[in-house]
């Protein structure tokens, strides 16, 4: 049957630009060959729920009325990918509002809002609030891999899509038992995420009530122990690489003042 919005979905894409750069992809062979790999990125088909935006708009728009197995390409234009350029989201924020010392090229975050510095001019930044690739069209390669029709397995992709996580999902009538992983609860904005994926269970599902266990065994929990040791260990590398961070910034400072010095005293006609 034919794709329609509600419909949950494992599908494998490539994205690119027009001029052939690959800016994402669920494939980690070809996230390697062209330099965007992430260790921390999970390679590996996607579940969407078609309607929800789980990728962009023009891209699911494209995904109704398709097939499980159809394989193909679609060109989206920024209107309905990231946005057109506005020139008007380049603001001039002062450095003090920003956690750290600005970089050209670093993503920062002021308010709620995330965005790129331009320029450092003494005390104040060009941030751009643009999406990286606002008035950019974006052409996705992609193939549907497979339609979700157990309940059980549509839980499990909807906890996928909102947490990262896997679970284990079994359903009893109307309720609906999630086996979390032990970890669950200390992974930031969990809690937030587990709430999204709740609302699209009962929005989409015919369940009534989720029950979320997180097991543990004897010989699994860690002592207290363990537990500071394994902390303090997290300490230390945390230090000795702000450590190596701040150094290479005192050298990078240091090299750009003598640049500077250099070019006080050496006028121009000099050097030429």
């Amino acid at each position: 049957m034919p794709i329609e919005k509600g419909d949950i979905i494992r599908i494998a894409y490539t994205a690119k630009l027009e001029d052939g750069t690959v800016i994402d992809t669920t494939d980690e062979k070809i996230a390697k060959e062209f330099g965007i790999y992430s260790e921390d990125y999970r390679y590996g088909d996607v579940y969407v729920i078609v309607g929800e935006r789980n990728v962009v708009e023009g891209f699911e728009e494209d995904l109704i009325g398709k097939e499980v197995g159809y394989k193909g390409t679609v060109k989206v234009p920024p209107e309905k990918a990231f946005g057109e350029y506005d020139p008007e989201k380049k603001e001039v924020i002062s450095i003090a509002r920003l956690k750290e010392k600005p970089r050209p090229g670093d993503r920062v975050k002021v308010g709620d809002r995330v965005g790129v510095v331009e320029r450092v001019i003494g005390r104040r930044a060009i941030v751009d609030f643009n999406h990286p690739l606002a008035g950019k069209s974006i052409i996705f390669e992609y193939e549907i891999k497979e339609k979700v029709e157990d309940v059980a397995k549509k839980i499990e992709a909807i906890f996928m899509i909102y947490t990262g996580m896997e679970v284990k999902a079994k359903v009893e009538g109307k309720k609906a038992i999630v086996e979390v992983p032990r970890n669950f609860h200390f992974i930031p904005y969990a809690p937030l995420n587990k709430v999204s994926a709740l609302a699209r269970i009962f929005k989409y599902l015919d369940i009534e009530e989720v029950e979320i266990v997180e097991r543990h065994k004897k010989a699994e929990v860690p002592s207290f122990e363990e537990v500071k040791k394994e902390e303090k260990t997290e300490e230390k590398e945390t230090e000795v690489k702000e450590k190596a961070e701040t150094k290479e910034e005192k050298v990078e400072e240091g090299e750009k003042a003598e640049e500077e010095l250099k070019a006080e005293i050496i006028p121009e006609e000099v050097k030429s």
